[in-house]
């Protein structure tokens, strides 16, 4: 059977070689069991036949019965289109073809009465509806219901007979071929437990459901089984590094007590409290620890990172934290150096900027177990940088780097033991996102924010209020403040990024001639980025025009306004990353929302989002309901999410089971050798062989 459903797609009746090199290259459909795994993205209820005096509704589709009374080609030249006139005993509709004219031309004759279906138009001319498809009654009394699949398909398909309608005829032929010879994956009792379809019935029910219940139980199956075949995969990578590799264990904490009692000088939350407890958990657990920290901006992950140290350094080894860039990495130096150095801890900083001379200190300082705490960028995992005893790395934004720059963290240290590694994001991602893109891991989330914390307050703006917006910054920089004034990138251009900022930074010189204005954009050099980005630190800039470049996690307490132009280009969870520029001082902050008048339903909703809520994670499962998986967190470029019917947005249920299922199946077979897992580990072996461990993160 898996010898007939590898079989290249040109071989079934209807496709051909031409046909098939389309749906190569338009729908990346190659084999058989690429076509039976198009799935239909959503269903038409065929039932019910309208008379044309009930089509009242332009956001439908409506299948009426008429006779055809004139057939009208009409134009000129290559403006050409086909006016078919239809009626019932209710009235008439104007049908039009503008593709494909003698064609569908020849599908009709005057005084033929035919089944058409299709979305109608209003107009001053009438009622119309363009394209519709026409059905005869012999295609109808086929099909084994009026509950009848669309699929997705292009123009090119469609120029050569392959819509939806083509497609469905495709796969009627190919389940003809193939019918009730499916080989099942998943266990017996699995299927009876979890009450699901037999793969057979399911794949059947998916493309021609007798009603919407056959569909919803084909629905049910496939998503588990995807959802699974996730599950299964990220807990074989785990099971793995938890048997592979030795962690090293750190039960004392006299440090941290120390900090506690003498540095401290505040309370935490609770919510870091709880992380902590899950960290020393890990810890002592004897396998090396691997967490994913989640926490919103200003939540507090550095002091929790800060603190994980300390417990590393009271079993005597060394720790580091990895920062992105340089102005990221010295801003963690100067925030935990205060903190080290009334503990007498030593702390150093190593960036691409660090002197010559420094650097070959510093590098002596760490084999000798003199530094306790590294703070750097990519100049960490050098190969000149050797550790005495590296314990713990802390890695700040871990999507910036990638696996093989993380992975040579782990030579730092001894070949039995890997240092532990902690993971920071301040990119909220929802909980279904988490349990899927890093099922792999241990996930602590900081979901609290510290007392006293003002909220960022957000509005949304149009060019009408222009003047009242210079105004407004004009107030706060009186007042001793400072203002971001955000431009998108226009599309992938860096030429476009940088006329589009440079216009902005122009107009901006122009409503503020007094004021200094600082700029950063893609095309500048790293260093000439630090340096505007510190004369704005430093007060010496009171505006700040920049692109998306700013940095996630750049600290300016003073900076309480930040402008977002244009923001109906922004995604939901880019505009919540930039709102976090500012609010991390003790003054009221401002985020203003700059949009068109005129902005579509679906950006409308998320910006009012932003206005509505300052909280990422209800933000980051909006942008998931919104946006789908693919663009949040770089997952499209994982290859794991690229689902073919389950939709992480929408079923939760079917994942939480799923994932329960997996727990079950690899805690009593973790290698799936028995007789029963047998096929399923097949497969998992084909989905996943060509697919690389992208959700790694040591």
């Amino acid at each position: 059977m898996d010898d007939l459903l590898s079989k290249e797609i040109t071989y079934l009746k209807g496709v051909g070689p031409k046909r098939a090199e389309l749906l190569n290259k338009e729908l990346e459909i190659h084999t058989y069991e690429d076509l039976l795994y198009h799935f239909p993205f959503r269903y038409e209820d065929r039932s019910k036949i309208h008379k044309i005096r009930e089509i009242s509704s332009a956001s439908i589709n409506y299948q009426i019965k008429a006779e055809v009374v004139k057939i009208e080609p009409k134009g000129y030249a290559r403006k050409k289109w086909l006016n078919v006139l239809v009626r019932d005993e209710t009235g008439s509709v104007e049908l039009k073809w503008f593709k494909n004219i003698s064609w569908f031309s020849q599908q009709l004759s005057l005084g033929g009465t035919y089944i058409f279906f299709g979305r109608p138009t209003f107009s001053k001319y009438g009622l119309s509806i363009s394209h519709p498809e026409i059905i005869q009654e012999k295609d109808q009394q086929e099909t084994r219901s009026n509950f009848n699949p669309v699929y997705y398909t292009t123009d090119k398909l469609r120029n050569a007979r392959l819509d939806s309608k083509g497609i469905s005829k495709l796969i009627q032929t190919l389940l003809a071929e193939v019918a009730g010879n499916f080989k099942e994956a998943l266990p017996k009792w699995l299927i009876s437990e979890y009450n699901l379809q037999s793969i057979n019935q399911a794949l059947r029910d998916i493309h021609f459901p007798e009603g919407e219940q056959e569909m919803k139980k084909a629905e049910v199956r496939l998503k588990f089984e995807e959802l699974l075949y996730v599950q299964l995969y990220l807990m074989k990578i785990k099971r793995l590094r938890l048997s592979k590799h030795k962690g090293i264990l750190l039960p004392k904490t006299q440090i941290v007590h120390d900090f506690y009692k003498k540095v401290l000088p505040f309370d935490l939350t609770n919510a870091q409290k709880r992380v902590i407890k899950e960290i020393f958990s890990d810890l002592n657990y004897g396998n090396q620890m691997n967490r994913l920290l989640q926490g919103d901006v200003g939540s507090g992950k550095t002091l929790v990172a800060f603190v994980s140290m300390l417990i590393a350094i009271s079993n005597g080894y060394q720790t580091c934290i990895m920062a992105p860039t340089e102005v990221l990495a010295e801003q963690h130096f100067q925030g935990l150096a205060k903190f080290a150095r009334a503990l007498n801890i030593q702390i150093e900083i190593l960036t691409g900027s660090t002197t010559k001379k420094k650097r070959t200190e510093i590098h002596q300082q760490l084999v000798d177990g003199e530094i306790d705490i590294m703070v750097g960028t990519h100049a960490l995992i050098e190969e000149i940088v050797q550790f005495k005893n590296l314990g713990l790395a802390v890695i700040d934004e871990q999507h910036r780097f990638g696996v093989a720059q993380r992975a040579k963290l782990w030579n730092k240290t001894s070949d039995n033991f890997f240092p532990h590694v902690l993971v920071m994001t301040a990119t909220p991602i929802p909980r279904t996102l988490a349990m899927t893109l890093y099922g792999d891991l241990d996930v602590s989330v900081i979901d609290e924010m510290p007392k006293g914390r003002k909220e960022i307050k957000t509005a949304l703006w149009d060019e009408s209020k222009r003047l009242r917006l210079f105004g407004f910054i004009s107030e706060q920089i009186k007042i001793g403040r400072q203002a971001y004034i955000i431009y998108p990138l226009v599309e992938e251009s860096e030429k476009l990024d940088y006329k589009n900022v440079m216009e902005g930074y122009e107009s901006i010189q122009r409503a503020f001639p007094k004021i200094p204005i600082g700029i950063i954009h893609g095309k500048m050099k790293p260093q000439d980025k630090d340096y505007e980005m510190n004369q704005f630190k430093n007060k010496k800039t009171k505006i700040l025009v920049a692109t998306t470049v700013i940095e996630v996690g750049i600290d300016v307490p003073n900076a309480t306004t930040i402008v977002i132009e244009d923001a109906e280009k922004f995604g939901l969870s880019q505009l919540h990353q930039l709102r976090g520029r500012v609010g991390r001082g003790e003054h009221q902050s401002y985020c203003i929302l700059m949009s068109k008048s005129e902005i579509s339903k679906n950006a409308r909703q998320r910006l009012m989002t932003m206005v509505k809520t300052n909280d990422g994670f209800v933000i980051a499962e909006k942008d998931l309901e919104l946006r789908g998986p693919g663009d949040i967190g770089g997952t499209q470029q994982s290859g794991i999410l690229d689902f073919k019917i389950a939709n992480i947005s929408k079923d939760e249920k079917i994942l939480k089971a799923a994932r329960k299922a997996s727990i079950k199946i690899i805690q009593e077979d973790p290698k799936l050798e028995t007789k029963d897992n047998k096929n399923l580990k097949e497969k998992l072996k084909k989905m996943y062989s060509a697919k690389a461990q992208w959700a790694r993160v040591s």
